[in-house]
């Protein structure tokens, strides 16, 4: 039985109705588990990928002649200006596709060669992971269970976009919702709905900012307050406000690390002795493919690279004895095996399938805190948060390697930094 990429192509090909065609672009994406559509002009023929498992994968390309009447269809689709072609425009549609109810946001770019238009795919009916489920295990898990126990503080998570940052804080809600606190989030956009937040998008155009979304939402009595993302010194301010007058605030931001976050507020204009008074914990994390376990083979840790194995060999000494022994089996200690993708039937010759999250959480202990009033480097944090037992990105990934759930190629593809 043809799958759907199949038929998009046979559709293109006898030149089916442009709804048919579209319809079939975005069942493609969802059959794949796809997270984003990305439709792309370029000089003489138009290119459609999918991002799987975070990765750009070419589809098809068909002829120029067909794509005004495709963005059309979409813009019609997520109520855009259909006329309107000289400026980017964002939008949203809603569907229901396999009994999956699907929102996608869309948002269209004019390029030299016509608008590009990519979409990204929130499966509304997918169950948000638990804690474990995300990756964040033992050691991380107890920090992170510990910091959102907490009645007041912040709990900031890092990482680039696509990082998982936003679900990881969604997980976090969801484990502290219940009747008896009021949960306000503040989002641009409200990426997933759960029963039982009250959840806000702000529309800065009209000025509804998160800064003045957080000043609002102080007055609607919180227990709980989720900002979608800390940008400026006024939100950071009143974030801190908030955690030192009784409420749990979380938040994301961009910074690369753990301890650089630190840093990035600091150069906010926040004065050093607010930080560690206010701050609970701070999470670092990227997402990594996980190995296909119907095809990955073990590779030996003496049969590595030289450059390799000396990180791998540095980065295990490094790791607290406990948490080894914890997540790893005596006998894989003893002799460190790895695996490598190799490509079945299964992933699609791919040789991973899926993803998994790496996380470091950083701790405000009386070390960490003494350095931030010293006006220590980022660095030199890190470094202060290992010694207290923090388990870097590079650690937790090399941890899920040894129990072969990826490969040391994802993780520090991923965890660049610590190379």
């Amino acid at each position: 039985m043809p799958n759907i990429v199949d038929t998009l192509k046979e559709a293109i090909y006898k030149g089916e109705n442009i709804s048919q065609i579209c319809d079939l672009i975005i069942m493609g994406a969802v059959e794949s588990g796809s997270s984003d559509i990305h439709i792309e002009p370029l000089t003489n023929i138009v290119r459609l990928r999918y991002r799987l498992d975070g990765m750009l994968e070419e589809i098809l390309e068909y002829q120029t002649f067909l794509h005004q009447q495709v963005v059309a269809r979409f813009k019609i689709m997520s109520n855009l200006k259909i006329d309107e072609a000289r400026i980017p425009q964002d939008g949203r549609l809603s569907t229901v596709i396999d009994n999956k109810s699907l929102d996608l946001r869309v948002s269209t770019l004019p390029t030299v060669h016509g608008e590009k238009i990519v979409m990204r795919i929130v499966d509304k009916s997918k169950k948000i992971p638990d804690i474990f489920g995300l990756g964040i295990e033992w050691h991380n898990k107890t920090l992170l269970e510990k910091a959102i126990a907490l009645p007041n503080g912040i709990i900031l998570t890092s990482g680039p976009t696509g990082s998982g940052k936003s679900t990881t804080l969604y997980s976090c809600l969801s484990k502290l919702n219940s009747p008896d606190v009021n949960i306000m989030t503040l989002e641009d956009p409200v990426e997933m709905q759960i029963d039982g937040l009250n959840q806000s998008q702000v529309f800065p155009d009209i000025g509804y900012t998160f800064a003045y979304g957080l000043r609002t939402a102080l007055r609607q009595d919180p227990d709980i307050i989720m900002v979608g993302e800390i940008r400026d010194h006024e939100t950071i301010n009143i974030a801190i406000e908030a955690a030192l007058t009784g409420h749990l605030v979380v938040s994301t931001i961009h910074t690369n690390s753990a301890a650089e976050t630190i840093t990035r507020i600091l150069n906010m204009g926040i004065p050093p002795f607010l930080l560690p008074a206010s701050v609970n914990a701070i999470i670092a994390q990227r997402l990594i493919r996980r190995l296909c376990p119907h095809c990955k083979k073990p590779v030996l840790m003496q049969n590595l690279e030289p450059k390799m194995k000396a990180n791998v060999e540095k980065a295990i000494k490094r790791t607290a004895k406990d948490e080894l022994i914890s997540r790893i089996p005596t006998a894989i200690l003893q002799a460190p095996t790895f695996y490598e993708p190799v490509g079945c039937g299964e992933c699609k010759n791919i040789g991973y399938k899926w993803r998994v999250g790496i996380y470091e959480i950083l701790e405000i202990t009386n070390n960490v805190k003494k350095m931030i009033i010293d006006g220590a480097s980022a660095t030199m944090i890190n470094e202060t948060a290992i010694f207290d037992g923090m388990i870097s990105l590079e650690q937790d990934g090399i941890i899920k390697a040894l129990n072969g759930t990826t490969s040391l190629a994802e993780v520090y593809a991923a965890a660049k930094e610590n190379a």
